[in-house]
């Protein structure tokens, strides 16, 4: 009964009726960020973003001080590497198991291919 009242004051007060009062919809504030992010940013983005983190934790402290993730787009990550040699060994020894650990970290279709270049 108290909202019928308080609706026809507010009414009277206005000049119109906005009509019933819709509910409130309560999200949490990480689920609205994280929505902002997915509409603003993209996807991609995020992932790229999520893979900067836990680059130390892929590859090691030694890799990770000397390469760096800087471009997933469609699928395709881009690090970029700050030696030769380092350059060989990631893209001849750690390619495989580089791209299986995001694959388990991020999912199947997260990463399809890594390019390692100078930089």
């Amino acid at each position: 009964m108290e909202s019928w009242i308080r609706r026809k004051a507010l009414a009277e007060w206005r000049g119109y009726d906005p009509g019933p009062e819709k509910p409130l919809r309560l999200t949490r504030a990480g689920d609205a960020a994280a929505a902002l992010l997915k509409k603003f940013c993209g996807a991609d983005q995020i992932r790229e973003a999520e893979i900067q983190r836990a680059w130390t934790e892929l590859v090691g402290d030694f890799l990770a001080s000397h390469s760096r993730p800087v471009r997933l787009r469609d699928g395709l990550l881009v690090i970029q590497v700050l030696q030769p040699t380092v350059h060989y060994e990631l893209d001849r020894v750690w390619r495989p198991r580089i791209l299986q650990k995001l694959r388990e970290r991020f999912g199947p279709g997260s990463v399809r291919e890594i390019r390692f270049r100078l930089g």
